[in-house]
């Protein structure tokens, strides 16, 4: 369904339903071991929770892109076609999507895909309003699936997709691979995608950033357990669980787990699931990567690294992609 939902900004809602979610959901808690999928973290009240995340101070994340994003922007711009329509994977708050509307030369069209309609919807309201001779399409649908892009009214046709923070890292080896295959047809034949990654490093540093001391993460992964009571009426007794986020240098992820804190059963469209006291439910993965790691990934889903900025520290990258 497109919808015109101010001067400028045309809505494209693809949201999914709470069909959907359902689905998803009782296929997670069906596996063993169980899981919950991460997409579904971002709610309003989550996307809130998250912009929060990215400003406690052990979450380097946020802070050391937007760092790297400024400082490599002029390299960035000229490395990338002008006139591009840029097509984000997640709006977020759009403080990255400031820079590199600002750096680019001429972009025409802001194509942002968001699960969250609220967050989708706040963020391209204030991009619309800073960019006047952007066209801004919005897209509410999940980014992980193929997704139609809207055509802008004027351009070249070549497209940018943006994908920024270290989202990538979010999604098992084969489904990166699968997401980044679907990125290439998106892209098209002449089109490229600037990517943020995150980069291996010391373990404790890279646990503190899912583990913050004032607890807005915790609260982040148990908003998953309301939104999920709210919107699919399950009876998830949230207090009963706790959130743990643990480093696997073996792996090199962060793995975020929700576990029981009792022997208890939870209700999902009539179906009753058992969870032991201790037992962990999966709920997000945050892969770190090297060099040769995301090189090799992006070359199995049909990609190039053309170009590559890390910062000083060796913290975090952006990596620009191309058709291989």
């Amino acid at each position: 369904m497109t919808v015109t939902v101010a001067s400028k900004i045309t809505l494209s809602d693809l949201q999914p339903s709470a069909d959907d979610i359902t689905g998803d959901v009782l296929a997670g808690l069906s596996a063993t071991p169980k899981t919950l999928p991460s997409k579904y973290f971002y709610d309003e009240h989550g996307s809130r929770l998250f912009e929060q995340i990215t400003r406690e101070p052990e979450y380097y994340l946020t802070r050391v892109e937007l760092d790297l994003l400024e400082a490599s922007m002029p390299s960035i711009a000229e490395a990338v076609t002008p006139r591009a329509h840029v097509v984000e994977y997640g709006s977020g708050s759009g403080r990255k999507t400031h820079l590199l509307l600002d750096g680019l030369a001429d972009p025409v069209a802001y194509t942002p895909i968001e699960i969250s309609r609220t967050a989708l919807l706040a963020s391209v309201e204030r991009l619309a309003d800073a960019y006047p001779d952007v066209e801004m399409l919005p897209v509410c649908a999940d980014f992980t699936q193929p997704v139609p892009l809207p055509i802008p009214s004027r351009g070249n046709g070549h497209v940018l997709v943006f994908f920024p923070g270290s989202t990538l890292g979010n999604f098992l080896p084969a489904d990166a691979e699968r997401l980044l295959r679907s990125m290439r047809e998106t892209m098209g034949a002449g089109g490229q995608a600037l990517i943020g990654i995150d980069l291996d490093k010391e373990p404790a540093l890279i646990e503190a950033a899912y583990n913050d001391a004032a607890g807005v993460t915790a609260d982040f992964t148990l908003n998953l357990l309301v939104r999920l009571n709210r919107d699919i009426g399950s009876d998830f007794d949230v207090d009963s669980f706790a959130h743990r986020a643990v480093y696997s240098r073996e792996r090199m992820r962060i793995e975020t787990h929700l576990v029981s804190l009792r022997d208890q059963q939870v209700t999902v469209a009539g179906r009753q699931f058992s969870f032991l006291d201790g037992e962990a439910m999966e709920v997000e993965y945050s892969h770190k990567y090297t060099d040769a790691s995301f090189a090799a990934l992006a070359a199995r889903a049909g990609l190039r690294v053309i170009e590559r900025w890390n910062d000083p520290k060796g913290w975090f990258g952006l990596r620009l992609l191309a058709a291989a």
